[in-house]
C-alpha cells in the first residue's frame, strides 16, 4: 500500500499539474493548478498558477499532490489516519511500565540516569568509565 510520504517523495517541476491537499491562500484542498515556480533547499515551496488564473505564492510542498495521485493521497492519508488512532488508542490501554529497580534510576545493570532532563543509559555510563580507564584518566 502506497504511503503519503511515497506520494510526495519527489520535488515537483515547473508545469507539473497538482491538486491541493490542504486550504492555502484562499482556496480549499482539492482545487487544481500547476506549478509555476519550484524553489527552495531545505523548504521546498512552489508558486502555483491555479486553474482560474491566478497565481499563489510560498506553497509547501507538502500541500500540493500531483493531479493523478490526488484520490491515492485522500484514501492513504484516511488509511494513516485511523491507524494513528487506532495506536493512540492501544497506548492509552496499555499498562503502565512499572520501575523495577528499587525507585533509583542509576541502580542495576539495566538502569542509567537522567541529567538536566536527558535519560543517559548505564551502558553508556560503563562505556564511559572503560574508556577513561583505558586512557588512564
Amino acid at each position: 500500500m502506497i504511503t503519503t510520504a511515497e506520494l510526495q517523495a519527489n520535488t515537483f517541476t515547473r508545469g507539473t499539474k497538482i491538486r491541493l491537499v490542504d486550504d492555502v491562500g484562499g482556496y480549499s484542498a482539492g482545487d487544481a493548478g500547476k506549478i509555476a515556480l519550484a524553489n527552495g533547499v531545505t523548504w521546498k515551496r512552489y508558486w502555483l498558477r491555479m486553474n482560474d488564473g491566478s497565481a499563489v505564492s510560498h506553497v509547501s510542498h507538502d500541500s500540493v499532490v500531483k493531479a493523478k495521485d490526488y484520490d491515492s493521497f485522500l484514501i492513504a492519508r484516511e488509511r494513516e489516519a485511523i491507524a494513528a488512532a487506532k495506536a493512540a488508542e492501544e497506548a492509552a490501554n496499555a499498562p503502565a511500565a512499572t520501575d523495577s529497580g528499587g525507585g533509583d534510576a542509576g541502580a542495576g545493570g539495566g538502569g542509567g540516569v537522567e541529567i538536566n532532563g536527558v535519560f543517559i543509559a548505564q551502558s553508556w555510563l560503563d562505556k564511559s568509565a572503560a574508556a577513561r580507564a583505558r586512557l588512564g584518566g
